[in-house]
C-alpha cells in the first residue's frame, strides 16, 4: 500500500513538472500570447518606430538608405520627420550629434545592417567621449536567420555593447514602442550618449511581405518536417502578435543627477571666502535643462573669470570682461579656488598636474569617472559633486547673490589677454614660404564673421589654434570633435548645424595649411 502511494505521489510530481514544463515552453513561443491577440495587419513596425521618434519632438533622422530599414524611413517621411541622406553611415551619426548637441533634442541616424553599422563606429565613440545624446538605429538579418551565414549578418550587439549606453535588438514587433522609447530616455539620462537598436528586418515590414519572405513555402515530409513547420509557423505568428494594440508613445521621464542643497551651500562658503576663483567651464554645461542663458546671467552675476573648453565656447558671447582667453595655466597656478564645472582632469589639464595644491577646488559632473579622474595621482577635490554643472552654477549664483569676485582678480587675467593676443597678431603678419598662414586666416574669418555664425572646428591642431582665435558670438555657436578628437567631423557637423540653424552661417574650419 504504502509503495502504491508512493509510485502516485510521484506521478503526481512528474506530471506537476512536466505541466509546468509545457506551460513555460507555452509562454517562451508566445503560444499564450497569441490566444489574446490579434495577428495581421497590414501595418509595419517602421510606423511604430516613427510614432515614437514624432512624440519625442525627433524632426531629422540622418540615414544611407538600406533594404533592412527602409520602412523606418518610408513611415518617418509620412509622418513629417525629415529624413537626411549622406553619402556615408560615419556621416549620418556625425550630422545626428550636431544635431544632439544644437537642439538639447537625440540626434537619430539609421543605417542598414553589417557594414552599414561597421561603418559608424568611429562616429559612435566619438559621441561617446562627448557626451551626445544619440540613437543609432541599426537593421539586421531575420530573426530567424541571423548566424546562418544571411546577407550582412554579424554580431552587432558585440560590437556596440562598449560603445552605447544601452544596447537592444527588437525580437517581436509588439516590443518596438517601449524599446525605442526606454532607449530614448537612456541616452538623455545622467551622462548623455549614444544608444543602439537592432531591428531584424521581419520586425520592419508587414505581416503579409514576412509571411511570403519567410514562412513555409514547401514543408518538408515526416515528423520532423512537420514540427520544423509548425515552430516557423508559430514563430511568425508571435512575431506580430499584438503589435497594433494601443501603446503609450509618450516620452519616459530623464534621469539628471543634481547637487544638494548641502553641497551647494559648502560651496558657497568656498566661494565667499575665495580671492582669486577661476571656473573652467566643459560641454557639459551646455546641457539641458538648464538654458544657456541662466547659465550666461549666472557666471556674470558671479563675477568670476572663467576658461570656456568644448561647446561651452560662445557661453559669454564676444567680449565678455569675464571671458579669459590665454595663459589658463598661469592662471591656475595663481588661483585659490578652482571650480571644474563639467571639466575633466583629461589630457586637456595634464592629467590635474596643472592645478595647484595650495588650491580649492570644487568638482561638478555627471559620470563619477570623470568626475573623478585622475584625482588618485595628480590632484584632490575640495568638494566632488556628481551632478549637472549647469544648475549648479545657477544655483551657486542665487546662493551668492549680491556677491563679487573682487574686479581686480578678472582685470589683471584680462591684461593677460590683451598682451598674449597682441603677440598673435604679430605671428599673423608673419609670412610663410608656400602655404598660407593659419593664424592669420583665423584673425580674418573672425573678423568677417556673422553674429549668428556657428564655428565647426574639424582638425587636430587647427583646432587648437581656432580655439584661442576665433570668438564665438553666443552660446551654442561651436561644435569641435571632443575629447576623441577625430578628424572628418566637418561635413556630417556642419549638415546637422544648418538644418538645426537654417538662418545661421555655418563655417566649417579645418587644417588650411594643407590647402
Amino acid at each position: 500500500m504504502e509503495t502504491f502511494e508512493s509510485v502516485c505521489t510521484l506521478l503526481g510530481c512528474v506530471s506537476g513538472i512536466a505541466a509546468s514544463g509545457l506551460l513555460f515552453a507555452a509562454y517562451r513561443l508566445g503560444l499564450l500570447y497569441m490566444l489574446f491577440h490579434k495577428t495581421k495587419s497590414p501595418r509595419h513596425g517602421g510606423e511604430s518606430v516613427a510614432e515614437v521618434l514624432r512624440s519625442h519632438g525627433i524632426k531629422y533622422v540622418f540615414t544611407l538608405v538600406g533594404g533592412h530599414i527602409s520602412p523606418i524611413l518610408v513611415a518617418c517621411e509620412k509622418m513629417g520627420i525629415r529624413i537626411v541622406d549622406t553619402r556615408h553611415e560615419a556621416t549620418a551619426v556625425f550630422a545626428a550629434d550636431a544635431v544632439a548637441r544644437l537642439s538639447g533634442t537625440v540626434g537619430v541616424a539609421a543605417v542598414t545592417a553589417g557594414p552599414g553599422l561597421t561603418n559608424t563606429v568611429t562616429a559612435v565613440k566619438n559621441a561617446q567621449m562627448a557626451e551626445s545624446p544619440l540613437l543609432l538605429i541599426g537593421g539586421a538579418a531575420g530573426t530567424l536567420l541571423q548566424g546562418r551565414g544571411a546577407l550582412q549578418d554579424i554580431d552587432q550587439m558585440s560590437l556596440f555593447k562598449p560603445l552605447c549606453k544601452f544596447c537592444a535588438s527588437v525580437r517581436t514587433v509588439r516590443e518596438i514602442v517601449p524599446t525605442v522609447r526606454k532607449a530614448l530616455a537612456i541616452a538623455q539620462s545622467a551622462t548623455p550618449g549614444p544608444v543602439f537598436i537592432e531591428f531584424p528586418i521581419d520586425t520592419l515590414y508587414p505581416y503579409h511581405i514576412v509571411s511570403k519572405e519567410f514562412g513555409v513555402k514547401n514543408p518538408p515530409k515526416g515528423l520532423m518536417g512537420k514540427f520544423v513547420s509548425w515552430y516557423m509557423n508559430n514563430h511568425l505568428m508571435n512575431l506580430f502578435a499584438g503589435a497594433w494594440e494601443p501603446r503609450d508613445v509618450s516620452p519616459l521621464p530623464v534621469n539628471i543627477p543634481q547637487a544638494t542643497d548641502v553641497q551647494v551651500q559648502k560651496c558657497i562658503e568656498l566661494v565667499s571666502r575665495a580671492k582669486k576663483p577661476v571656473i573652467l567651464l566643459g560641454s557639459q554645461v551646455t546641457l539641458p535643462p538648464m538654458p544657456a542663458d541662466n547659465i550666461r546671467k549666472a557666471l556674470e552675476d558671479l563675477g568670476i573669470p572663467c576658461f570656456l573648453g568644448g561647446m561651452s565656447r560662445g557661453m559669454l558671447g564676444k567680449d565678455s570682461p569675464i571671458h579669459i582667453r590665454q595663459n589658463r595655466r598661469d592662471a591656475l597656478k595663481e588661483a585659490d579656488l578652482v571650480i571644474l564645472a563639467g571639466t575633466v582632469c583629461d589630457f586637456r589639464l595634464s592629467y590635474g598636474r596643472v592645478l595647484s595644491r595650495r588650491s580649492k577646488i570644487i568638482a561638478v559632473n555627471r559620470d563619477k569617472t570623470q568626475l573623478l579622474k585622475n584625482s588618485d595621482m595628480f590632484w584632490k577635490p575640495t568638494v566632488a559633486i556628481q551632478g549637472d554643472a549647469g544648475s549648479f552654477l545657477v544655483n551657486l549664483s542665487k546662493g551668492l547673490k549680491g556677491h563679487r569676485c573682487p574686479e581686480e582678480w578678472p582685470q589683471n587675467l584680462k591684461s593677460g589677454d590683451a598682451t598674449k593676443e597682441k603677440n598673435n597678431r604679430v605671428k599673423a603678419e608673419e609670412k610663410t614660404d608656400r602655404h598660407l598662414n593659419p593664424i592669420k586666416v583665423l584673425h580674418c574669418v573672425d573678423e568677417l564673421m556673422s553674429e549668428d555664425s556657428i564655428i565647426v572646428a574639424d582638425g587636430g591642431d587647427f583646432v587648437g589654434t581656432a580655439a584661442y582665435i576665433l570668438r564665438p558670438r553666443g552660446p551654442l555657436r561651436w561644435l569641435d570633435p571632443g575629447a576623441f578628437g577625430t578628424l572628418g567631423v566637418g561635413g556630417g557637423f556642419a549638415l546637422g548645424a544648418k538644418l538645426c540653424r537654417p538662418e545661421s552661417e555655418v563655417h566649417r574650419s579645418w587644417a588650411l595649411w594643407n590647402l
